[in-house]
């Protein structure tokens, strides 16, 4: 069931991530990330789930300019990539950066009509703005779903940790429990779930599998 508040929650995540674009350029700031290499460091979680399938689909819910695209490609990753995000800002700049054909396609929207091998998540739960805290738990729960339905054969997602020093927590992002995160994914999805919070940021990644067909 969609939630009521998705309209009004997309549309101020799209009208954030397109200001910092036209800001910033496409750079990792352009995106709300600190700088590259946070960013790459963040990209390399997502191969957990995508190793020894180099001819896999891809498809990236939120991908912003289609960063990951270029990093997918330097690590000898050949399959299609599909990029979904709500800023059309982004989606013109990934079509310039990088093209569009067979194997790379972009789309403006939240919810995939696409299905891909693998579908990930990067940066999409972290700014809240002034949404609470009660409406973005139910939103980011929905949007996992989403992944869940879009990726085949697994999914993946990162989230900021409330491991993180609260003195350095900003009010405008939400920060998650990985326990709790973890215990709803094994809860929703199944038994074949990461959770990898050992790579030095303030923030957990979480990798599932699903069960193959029998």
């Amino acid at each position: 069931m969609t939630d009521p508040t998705e309209p009004a929650i997309l549309s101020q995540v799209a009208a954030y991530y397109g200001s910092k674009l036209e800001l910033h350029g496409s750079t990792p700031q352009g995106v709300d990330w600190n700088g590259q290499a946070s960013h790459e460091l963040r990209h390399r979680q997502f191969l957990r789930l995508l190793e020894g399938a180099p001819d896999a689909s891809v498809l990236d819910l939120g991908c912003g300019y289609g960063d990951f695209l270029r990093f997918l490609r330097e690590q000898g990753h050949r399959g299609t990539f599909i990029g979904y995000d709500v800023a059309p800002g982004m989606i013109e700049t990934a079509r310039a950066l990088h093209g569009e054909g067979a194997d790379r396609q972009w789309r403006i929207g939240a919810h995939p009509t696409d299905v891909a091998d693998f579908a990930i998540a990067s940066g999409i739960f972290n700014v809240k703005g002034d949404v609470p805290n009660e409406s973005w738990a139910p939103y980011i729960h929905q949007t996992i779903d989403v992944l869940a339905r879009a990726g085949r054969r697994g999914f993946a997602f990162n989230l900021l940790s409330l491991s993180s020093d609260p003195e350095r927590r900003r009010p405008n992002l939400y920060y998650a429990d990985a326990p709790g995160m973890l215990s709803h994914c094994l809860a929703q999805y199944g038994r074949s779930v990461a959770l990898l919070q050992d790579y030095g940021l303030y923030e957990f990644t979480v990798v599932v599998r699903h069960k193959p067909a029998e």
